[in-house]
């Protein structure tokens, strides 16, 4: 390692001081007219030993900005370790951080009130009948009529009764929260309220009708009690009308862009609100869109930075002149810059089309003996004691050193460290082989980027957003509404369309039409 950074500081140097002489006159003249691709040829002579924490990317971002001064012969002379920081954080995290913060308390007061009321609302459903049943007995159980057969089979049928309605109870509403809303679900809380109003009036009945004439027929009241029973369970039936079954028919397409690079998809929804038809759109997104990469939008905006740097006009005539042909001149200059920046394009994305073919192909093949090398390891552990053989954990560790650079340099190239740290490959590659998979499908989550679910948690530059509406969160669906969901670095768009109404017709074709006659000429052979 020190002889490798010795040989490059004496070639730095004699670089420096042979300026005089012709060969080192060419050299400069070429360096300094080369494309940018190859102006960082200093940093091109490096490569990074993958010795970063288990929690840290694969590559750093570092990496990332000084891809486009690597070639395709990028660290093969020198290796350089390099330390990575464990602690650190940007504008971006405080930001979050603060963010997460001011809304956490609120949300979680507001999330736990709401399941406080629901919890006692429903113990003091499940509770009435049985205290309508037990209160005559406990208090004027001397005067009360005996009962008979058809009261003891009303104690059965309230008994079943409310065990079917604890259990629907128990799959419509309690349920694991998937997200905070921002306002209150509407059709919950006419229920909610719908069910107080009902107990209410039942216990205000009871309360005056039984409790102060102490009512001896006691069979009349066994049969109150199951009519209330009937009733909460025909407004469960209503909730699950109006919380399951209204949504299930598609009334709405719904096209949601994402706002940095135009990606986009179309969703079908039904009778939804605004806020809720948003947390659909948010399950969908981090299933269905590719994982958001800051990393490949950089490309474009130093492309258009340098097209507008580097763009100098000299007075040769004095600082007296007018500024007008200084003007005219730089205008003219970014017109022939402007008019020559699609080839540079062209050039670029071939350029970079053609590396980034050339790294999978050296991947693939890596990978692949790699696979074969665990294959034979295998073969030969079958015949060895078992206190000998290989975990999945430490089979991946040995393989792991043949492909970890031409998995760095793909990785690098196609912008993706950041979302792959070594434990995450090391975990990936102790999965496929525990599973004998093939290296196709290793390979599959690097060559092809997946949607946001396929990467850890802590990769995600998206888990808190905000809705931004001009119409109520609460109101429905509409032809025309268009609503945002931002987060903090970027956001999407979504434009609600009523599907159409189609109208479609029937026209009836009479079997007997479908006949044919042959026609022959007499000058024609058959």
């Amino acid at each position: 390692m020190s002889a490798a950074m010795d040989t490059e500081s004496t070639y730095s140097g004699y670089s420096h001081y042979s300026g005089h002489s012709k060969k080192a006159h060419r050299q400069g003249s070429r360096d300094r007219h080369k494309s940018p691709r190859s102006k960082d040829g200093s940093r091109s002579e490096k490569s990074v030993t993958i010795q970063t924490p288990p929690a840290e990317p694969l590559l750093g971002n570092d990496a990332s900005r000084a891809e486009e001064g690597q070639d395709d012969n990028w660290g093969e002379t020198t290796t350089a370790i390099t330390g990575t920081s464990e602690h650190s954080i940007s504008q971006e995290d405080i930001a979050r951080i603060s963010k997460d913060l001011e809304d956490s308390v609120g949300l979680d007061c507001k999330r736990y009130l709401g399941l406080t009321v629901a919890a006692v609302l429903g113990l003091l459903v499940f509770l009435t009948p049985i205290a309508f049943i037990l209160l005559p007995q406990i208090l004027w159980r001397d005067d009360l009529e005996p009962c008979g057969t058809v009261c003891e089979g009303l104690f059965i049928s309230v008994a079943f009764k409310l065990l079917i309605l604890l259990i629907g109870t128990w799959a419509l509403f309690f349920r694991q929260p998937k997200a905070d809303l921002p306002r209150v679900f509407v059709f919950r809380a006419l229920l909610l309220v719908l069910i107080f109003l009902f107990v209410f009036s039942y216990w205000l009945f009871y309360g005056v009708r039984i409790l102060d004439s102490k009512d001896t027929n006691y069979q009349g009241i066994v049969q109150y009690a199951v009519s209330l029973v009937d009733a909460l369970l025909f407004i469960h039936y209503l909730a699950i009308v109006l919380l399951e079954l209204r949504q299930l028919q598609p009334m709405f397409t719904l096209k949601v862009v994402r706002s940095t690079d135009g990606e986009s998809r179309y969703y079908s929804l039904g009778h939804l609100s605004i806020q809720r038809a948003a947390l659909v759109v948010l399950e969908n997104y981090y299933r269905d869109f590719s994982v958001y990469n800051p990393a490949l939008l950089t490309a474009s905006k130093s492309r258009a930075a340098k097209h507008m740097a580097g763009l100098k006009v000299y007075n040769v005539d004095g600082p007296g002149n007018n500024a007008s042909g200084q003007s005219r001149a730089m205008i003219a200059a970014a017109a022939r810059r402007r008019d020559s920046s699609h080839n540079e394009l062209y050039y670029e994305e071939a350029d970079h089309e053609r590396r980034v073919k050339k790294r999978r192909a050296r991947l693939v093949v890596a990978v692949e003996e790699a696979f074969t090398h665990i294959k034979r390891l295998q073969a030969e552990e079958q015949q060895k004691a078992p206190g000998e053989m290989m975990d999945p954990r430490e089979a991946a560790q040995a393989i792991f050193p043949s492909m970890a650079r031409a998995l760095q340099k793909y990785l690098r190239t196609t912008r993706q460290q950041q979302y792959h740290s070594m434990e995450s490959i090391l975990q990936h590659l102790s999965f496929c082989i525990t599973n004998n998979m093939t290296p196709k499908a290793f390979l599959e989550r690097y060559l092809n980027p997946g949607p946001t679910l396929q990467y850890d948690r802590d990769r995600w530059f998206s888990k808190q957003w905000t809705l931004v509406s001009e119409e109520a969160v609460t109101s429905g669906l509409q032809d025309g509404i268009v609503f945002v969901l931002k987060c903090l670095d970027f956001s999407l768009v979504v434009n609600v369309k009523k599907i159409p109404f189609i109208k479609l017709s029937e026209e009836f074709i009479d079997p007997k039409s479908h006949k044919f006659v042959l026609r022959l000429q007499s000058e024609t052979s058959v």
